[in-house]
């Protein structure tokens, strides 16, 4: 049962409308509309109506006390008249369900999601960098990228991807071509095409041999390719057959301006059906209004996607190509981790305090990682300046010291590390001032002493962590690491367990990632061993629910080949 507060459905091919709108509904069409909003689906039967926009089912949702959005998507996808299901979310309280079935569908038909409510406050009632920077918006973009649900800012977007993803296949790759009759709107595709990270490619030169040969010696042969104000129909037509042939060209978009010498429609007969019969994707910019109307009608009835400006186009093309991207994740799938040793883990666990005092010691900490394989230093807890020099004696110089409290989760906060400490006296009076600057930042707090370690060697720092989200569960987390995190925000998420796959496209989506392989006087340092760590944080935050934030930070990253060391670590069980 729909509802309650929600308009109904209808479906345009049957056709059947439940819905208490007044006529007219929608033509029958290939786009799917499924709503959480009553007041959105009436506008947007308006609006299709009006434009000429094609939908086959429109399914009101309402307030969901039977039927939800993951109720609906298999149904709805199942129908042979839908080609691209569109949904305007306010909030999914089905989790992983509706990513689980929501992949099922995009590995065939696309998903286009407009979720509301980005900007919301967000959680803060966290500890650690991870949970401060997880929130809503990092949990449903990763809930979508898992699921193959591309997701649009705008309803204006949503419709303009879907015309495209029901009419045209996905391209190859990111090369794109441009053929247009006037040079400035050629020049703010590309813009636009590079802008949505696409780039121009660069024609063969047999491709812009033949275009010099079709073409007036003025006219431009590179991309973008400018054939003029005076280009006829055939040449628009034999042009697009050239870009279209040529193999380093992925998708096409051909601007069209009315010429002064021929009608629009003119010029758009002709290119019909050499779009028609692409492999590749051609969408078009066709410019203008009321000159151009009866091509419009031309290229709709054939099923080719036209916008009014090329912005608009590059941005269908980049969400083709996004489409293709789906597609070639379809096979990434999580597998369990096999030498990690869960029953320590859970002892671990039912021993924390999980109430008034949630954070486990770095001690405990340390215990978790190894248990899941990830290679922590030696550390030590002084409780005494004296123990700190002996304790540095035997685990040799240099050292860091960091202040130990169950009640400081940012030790750097409150001047509570001190790091390269080379002899007893520098250890001696480190102890004693991180102790003294815990105090008089956090009189409250619990201090034990400090945790003395030794120094290790220099290589490159990142974060990693992982936090359980209420809605999608558990999240792994990498980036930037060092106190500055939260401000330069270079980290991304994604849902937990991670497929090796999915873990290294994770990393390489920040800067910390990129790093990694070598920049300026930064030599290569070991990006497997990174992977490594985000596989077994991410299966152990998957493992253990109770585990409600853990976080490495920094990770130390070593030379290609010597691995990864844990440098600071904290966690916070919940009961």
């Amino acid at each position: 049962m729909l509802g309650p507060n929600c308009i109904g459905l209808l479906d345009t091919h049957l056709p059947l409308d439940t819905t208490f709108l007044p006529p007219p509904i929608p033509s029958p069409g290939d786009v799917a509309f499924l709503s959480h909003s009553g007041a959105v689906c009436a506008a947007v039967i308006d609006w299709a109506t009006g434009q000429g926009f094609g939908l086959s089912q429109l399914v009101s949702l309402g307030n969901q006390a039977d039927v939800n959005e993951t109720d609906v998507l298999a149904p709805v996808a199942a129908d042979p008249n839908t080609k691209v299901l569109t949904l305007y979310i306010e909030g999914i309280t089905t989790g992983r369900r509706f990513v689980d079935e929501a992949k099922k569908v995009t590995q065939h038909k696309p998903v286009i999601a407009l979720k509301v409510g980005r900007f919301a406050a967000g959680r803060r009632a966290v500890a650690s960098h991870t949970g401060a920077l997880a929130g809503e918006e990092a949990a449903y973009n990763a809930a979508f990228r898992r699921a193959g649900v591309i997701r649009a800012d705008t309803n204006e977007e949503m419709f303009d991807w879907a015309r495209a993803l029901a009419w045209c296949p996905p391209p190859a790759g990111r090369a794109m071509a441009v053929l247009t009759n006037a040079g400035g709107p050629g020049a703010i595709a590309a813009d636009a095409i590079e802008s949505h990270g696409l780039h121009l490619t660069e024609l063969t030169a047999d491709t812009q041999a033949a275009l010099r040969a079709l073409l007036p010696p003025s006219a431009s042969v590179r991309n973008p390719v400018d054939m003029l104000a005076s280009a006829s129909p055939g040449q628009y037509a034999q042009s697009l057959r050239l870009l279209l042939a040529d193999a380093a060209v992925d998708g096409v978009m051909v601007i069209l301006l009315p010429p002064p010498m021929f009608s629009a429609d003119e010029v758009a007969e002709p290119l019909v059906p050499v779009i028609r019969d692409s492999a590749k994707p051609v969408v078009v910019a066709l410019m203008g209004e009321n000159l151009i109307q009866r091509a419009a009608q031309l290229f709709r009835a054939a099923h080719i996607p036209d916008y009014r400006f090329p912005e608009r186009a590059a941005s269908a093309l980049a969400m083709l190509a996004q489409r293709g991207e789906v597609l070639a994740r379809a096979h990434w799938q999580p597998s369990p981790l096999p030498d990690v040793d869960r029953a320590a883990v859970r002892q671990l666990f039912s021993a924390a305090d999980g109430g008034s005092r949630p954070f486990m010691t770095q001690a405990q900490v340390e215990r978790v990682l190894s248990a899941y394989g990830v290679r922590t230093p030696r550390v030590e807890l002084a409780r005494t300046a004296e123990e700190a020099a002996a304790l540095a004696c035997e685990l040799g110089f240099p050292v860091a010291l960091k202040v130990a409290s169950p009640d400081i989760s940012h030790k750097s906060d409150v001047g509570g590390v001190l790091l390269n400490l080379g002899d007893e006296g520098a250890v001696s009076d480190g102890f004693m001032a991180v102790q003294r600057n815990a105090r008089a930042a956090r009189p409250e707090a619990d201090v034990w002493g400090a945790h003395v370690q030794r120094m290790i060697p220099a290589g490159q720092d990142v974060i990693v962590g992982a936090v359980q989200d209420p809605q999608f569960g558990a999240m792994i987390m990498v980036g930037s690491g060092g106190i500055e995190v939260e401000a330069v925000r270079d980290v991304a998420f994604a849902l937990a367990p991670l497929s090796p796959e999915e873990a290294d496209y994770l990393l390489e989506s920040t800067w910390a990632g990129r790093k990694l392989r070598g920049y300026r006087n930064l030599q290569p340092a070991d990006r497997d061993a990174v992977i490594d760590v985000m596989l077994r944080l991410g299966q152990l935050a998957a493992d253990f629910p109770e585990l409600a934030e853990i976080e490495i930070n920094p990770l130390r990253v070593l030379p290609e080949g010597e691995g990864t060391v844990a440098l600071d670590v904290r966690a916070k069980v919940v009961a």
